[in-house]
């Protein structure tokens, strides 16, 4: 009978005989399969790697980096320009007549004193104290919405917010006024300046919420609205106010003039100034970085193109004013 018949019809003696006969397997070894897997995991991810750096599927040129980027962090805005550092006068002549005539929108404090104080603290508290990304992750959103709704630069816009308040880690941000008794809150606005009809400087655009989506989730949220203490209406207010005092997206003269409008129209205030813009530039030509400290070399920069026309502009009407008062004086000791 041929084998097969004999497989499939004979009893447990034939079958084992015929197993016993045939040779074991050998199973197939894994090493190979476990090598190629491996590799292709390793390509996988360097491909990965390669599309989150940018060094693949870019199709234009390289873009300027945010803090989410330049510090591994996430959510902060698009950097949208990278503002060169400006010549020695660039700004014109009207443009510094213009700036020192313009009167102020933000009261001063009592005194030069007291403004210099300030201008001192402001600058030691926003290089001395460490901020992390996390307690900067809730005002990225509405700098993003700021700069949406007024077309202000949000570099500008968080400029001020570092040089009034250190991003608001000063001690009597949300709280009470400042030592001047005058401003608060995030971006220090003055809420003393209005009186005899007029209205004071948070009031003039503490409805500048209204022109935005508020953040259904943020940092210090008050309950009733407007209000100087809550980073959604402050922050909103202080763009609109930047806007309408010339602010764009661009980094420029007009962003330095708006600067010296928000503080005021002195020496300290051309400071101020100078030292906002430097930062925000700085910030579009490297990166926002949040605790880095001020270039003297973009300031210096700043100041020769934009703050040193002002400051002269400034003395001269101060010397013309001072010659009139004194010609003035002097034709009325005449009369006498």
């Amino acid at each position: 009978m041929p084998l097969g018949a004999t497989a499939r019809l004979g009893g447990p003696t034939s079958n084992q005989q015929m197993t016993s006969d045939l040779p074991t397997p050998t199973p197939p070894s894994e090493k190979r399969a476990w090598i190629i897997a491996g590799a292709l995991l390793g390509l996988g991810v360097a491909v990965l790697i390669a599309v989150l750096t940018g060094l693949v599927g870019q199709t234009g040129p390289p873009r300027a980096r945010s803090s989410a980027s330049a510090q591994g962090g996430a959510g902060a805005p698009e950097i949208v320009t990278v503002a060169a550092t400006p010549a020695a006068g660039a700004a014109s002549a009207q443009q510094a007549s213009s700036a020192a005539s313009t009167a102020e929108v933000i009261a001063a404090p009592a005194n030069a004193k007291q403004r210099r104080a300030l201008a001192s603290f402001v600058e030691q508290a926003s290089t001395q104290t460490h901020i992390s990304e996390s307690w900067m992750s809730g005002f990225y959103p509405i700098y993003a919405q700021a700069q949406s709704r007024f077309g202000v630069n949000w570099l500008l816009l968080a400029s001020i917010h570092r040089q009034e308040s250190a991003f608001s880690t000063a001690p009597s941000t949300y709280h009470g006024l400042n030592f001047a008794g005058c401003c608060g809150g995030p971006m220090q606005f003055n809420v003393t300046n209005g009186g005899a009809g007029a209205l004071s400087t948070w009031q003039l655009v503490n409805n500048s919420y209204l022109y935005g989506k508020r953040p259904a989730v943020y940092d210090h949220q008050t309950t009733k609205h407007p209000s100087i203490y809550d980073d959604f209406d402050s922050l909103m207010a202080a763009a609109r106010l930047l806007s309408s005092d010339g602010a764009t997206e661009a980094l420029d003269g007009a962003a330095w003039g708006a600067a010296y409008d928000y503080y005021g129209h002195d020496e300290a205030g051309i400071a101020y100034a100078d030292q906002v813009l430097a930062r925000a530039i700085g910030w579009s030509q490297h990166g926002f970085c949040i605790n880095c400290g001020l270039d003297p070399g973009l300031v210096a920069a700043v100041h020769a193109a934009y703050g040193a026309p002002v400051a002269e502009a400034n003395a001269n009407a101060n010397a013309n004013a001072t010659a009139t008062a004194a010609r003035a004086q002097t034709n009325l000791k005449r009369r006498r």
